[in-house]
C-alpha cells in the first residue's frame, strides 16, 4: 500500500473577502472530491483572503496510478480560472 500526498498552494486573486475565499475553495474542495474519490481539505492559512493551501491524500497499489491522479488533480486546478498554483509538491509514505 502506497500513500501519496499532494499539497496546493493557491492564489485566490478574485478574492475580496473570507466569503468569496471560501467560495471558491469549497467548489473546488467538492468537483475534486467527487471526480477523483481523495481525501481533500483546506490545511493552511485558513484566515487569509487570497492564498489556501490545500492537502490531498490519496492511497493505492502503485506510485504510477497515484502520479497519475495528481497529474489529473493539477490539470483540473490549473483550468479552474479563479485560482492559480503558486507551489505543489508530491510525497510518497
Amino acid at each position: 500500500m502506497i500513500v501519496g500526498l499532494l499539497t496546493l498552494d493557491l492564489h485566490i486573486p478574485e478574492a475580496n473577502s473570507l466569503k468569496s475565499k471560501r467560495l471558491v475553495i469549497k467548489s473546488l474542495i467538492d468537483r475534486v472530491k467527487n471526480k477523483f474519490n481523495v481525501s481533500i481539505s483546506e490545511v493552511d492559512a485558513q484566515n487569509l483572503w487570497q492564498r489556501s493551501v490545500i492537502g490531498i491524500a490519496y492511497v493505492a497499489n502503485e506510485t504510477k496510478i497515484i502520479n497519475q491522479v495528481f497529474e489529473k488533480i493539477r490539470t483540473l486546478v490549473l483550468n479552474t480560472h479563479s485560482v492559480e498554483i503558486i507551489n505543489s509538491t508530491m510525497e510518497m509514505l
